[in-house]
């Protein structure tokens, strides 16, 4: 791990975010898209492509985008019932209960936020109702690294906000079948049907219909980078939940902190793909070569370490810091998603935090916890996006509607002052309209 030991250095090379090129897509993408379109295309014209033959070819489109690019076809976009029953046969009964366990965290924390957050209103004539988005359609990405937690994660809140039907697609394995695991998630977190549609098809798919993916009102989840291109370029035509980008997380930490815990947390960061970002911020340079030589040692028997090992070095890395102050005025300004105090007196720090997707206190909190069995939804915004934006909830799945009831006894003063604006605007049907309530009164 590299050790930056000026600050402003550490500003400029980790947090300022490196932007994605479109030379690090790896080659089996870049080659897969030109065998699918016979020539050299930009993310964006793959996408754009793929978006308009789903829209005029349907299912026929998404097969073939499944078969071009997850190298898979099926007979059937839907999950059979019954395939999603045989899938209970092929998890194990450990797995299965772990998921059940993380399902009732994350639907209690989620019931109390549907306590909290809303409520209808009817006051002098104005208020509001409070409804569940109808139909809404989950993109969960992961085949050899199937997510079922991030099934967990995003429709539980959909489910408990009060969404009539919640779908779910997925991309396939080379076999034409979902991952069974992610099967059992979505009959546990009650998914009404899942569909067989990777990447931008899928996205596709939910926003426009085909004969057999039905339409939806919003698509949440995350993806990868078709896919959040496919979120960008449909949206206005269907709803968003954000757009999320490579995850990162930042961990504050000093001479108190674990340096064996401080390396696993963030090689558990690192090791989700070659473009994610673990971050420590330090005042000490003893934690930090510390930690350095831990990462080296745990790196040696990581399933994924070639993967972390990237992440790492074009990425991730340790920034040396003047105190803890300095290290959480960094990180607000970096925005991160996930933010890590391993400090003593957690808490006393905590109230300085300003911008971070979520906030995991003290070392009994890791955010490796937070991804699994803590209960807030672990889909979190990415790239900066913590400055106006959090993390998937219950008020992702409803909508506010203003109720406007205005009592006879008020609408003379409320015309009449409606009516001089709008012959302000040059208006004046909105006048006569609001005029005619009170003519003759």
């Amino acid at each position: 791990m590299r050790i930056i030991r000026n600050a402003e250095e550490g500003r400029r090379l980790l947090l300022s975010r490196k932007p994605l090129d479109t030379d690090e897509l790896p080659m089996e993408i870049r080659e897969t898209t030109f065998r699918a379109f016979g020539q050299e295309l930009a993310p964006e014209e793959v996408v754009r492509r793929i978006i308009r033959d789903v829209r005029e070819d349907g299912d026929n489109a998404v097969h073939f985008y499944n078969s071009q690019f997850d190298g898979a076809h099926s007979d059937d976009l839907r999950v059979s019932e019954g395939e999603i029953r045989a899938a209970y046969n092929q998890v194990s009964p450990e797995i299965v209960d772990a998921l059940k366990f993380a399902a009732s965290r994350v639907r209690a924390y989620h019931e109390q936020q549907m306590r909290g957050a809303f409520f209808d209103f009817n006051q002098g004539g104005l208020g509001q109702i409070t409804r569940p988005i109808q139909r809404v359609g989950l993109y969960i990405p992961g085949t050899r690294a199937p997510l079922p937690s991030t099934v967990l994660m995003s429709a539980i809140p959909a489910a408990v906000a009060g969404v009539d039907e919640i779908y779910m697609t997925s991309p396939i394995l080379p076999d034409g079948t979902v991952p069974p695991v992610k099967l059992v998630a979505a009959d546990i977190a009650g998914v009404h049907g899942v569909f067989r549609a990777g990447g931008a098809q899928g996205v596709a798919a939910f926003a426009y219909g085909t004969e057999t993916v039905p339409k939806v009102d919003k698509i949440c989840g995350p993806g990868g980078l078709f896919v959040t291109i496919a979120k960008k370029q449909v949206f206005g035509d269907v709803g968003i939940d954000a757009i999320y980008g490579p995850t990162e997380t930042v961990i504050i930490a000093d001479e108190s902190a674990d340096p064996e815990s401080v390396a696993a947390d963030l090689l558990a960061q690192a090791e989700h793909d070659g473009l994610a970002s673990p971050i420590l911020l330090t005042p000490s340079h003893f934690l930090a070569d510390a930690v350095a030589a831990a990462i080296e040692r745990q790196l040696k028997d990581l399933e994924r370490a070639k993967i972390a090992r990237v992440s790492l070095e074009n990425r991730g890395g340790c920034i040396l810091v003047n105190d803890i102050d300095h290290a959480i005025e960094l990180a607000n300004e970096y925005a991160p998603e996930h933010m890590c105090l391993l400090v003593e007196n957690p808490m006393a720090y905590a109230a300085k935090v300003r911008n971070a997707g979520g906030l995991f206190l003290g070392d009994s909190s890791p955010e490796a916890i937070g991804d699994y069995t803590a209960g807030p939804s672990h889909t979190m915004p990415t790239g900066g996006s913590a400055r106006w934006s959090s993390p998937l909830s219950v008020r992702d799945f409803v909508k506010v509607t203003s109720v406007v009831n205005i009592p006879e006894a008020m609408t003379d003063e409320l015309a009449r002052n409606a009516s001089v604006l709008a012959r302000a605007e040059g208006l004046t049907g909105h006048a006569r309209a609001v005029e005619r309530r009170i003519q003759g009164r």
